[in-house]
């Protein structure tokens, strides 16, 4: 449901609208690689319930278990990774839904931060 606003382009992947390379789906999560990847490893996790940002999360156990997904598809994908979260345009959020990003894959570490 888009509550009287345009569908994400996250709600459009999650209806199968637009395709992407999704790594890990369930009731609650969809998992995509990220088109514009800045790691070897990027991709993204991203709840089906919309929300516009992580700060508008007011729920602990919304928070705390999209915290948990995201944790456990990085582990399904690399022994190392950083969990990144950006909040609003200012931040470098490109797309107006709640999603935490996954980066891994260096071999020797981040170069320097790259989001």
């Amino acid at each position: 449901m888009t509550q009287g606003r345009e569908p994400s382009i996250f709600e459009r992947i999650i209806a199968r609208e637009i395709p992407s390379d999704i790594v890990y789906e369930d009731d609650d999560y969809i998992a995509i690689r990220d088109i514009a990847p800045k790691a070897p490893i990027h991709l993204l996790v991203i709840p089906k319930v919309w929300t516009p940002r992580i700060d508008t999360i007011q729920d602990p156990e919304q928070m705390g278990r999209l915290w948990l997904k995201a944790s456990e598809v990085a582990r399904q994908h690399a022994q190392d990774y950083r969990l990144v979260v950006n909040a609003g345009r200012g931040a470098g959020m490109m797309v107006e839904h709640t999603h935490i990003h996954i980066l891994a894959g260096w071999e020797n570490g981040p170069e320097s931060d790259v989001l």
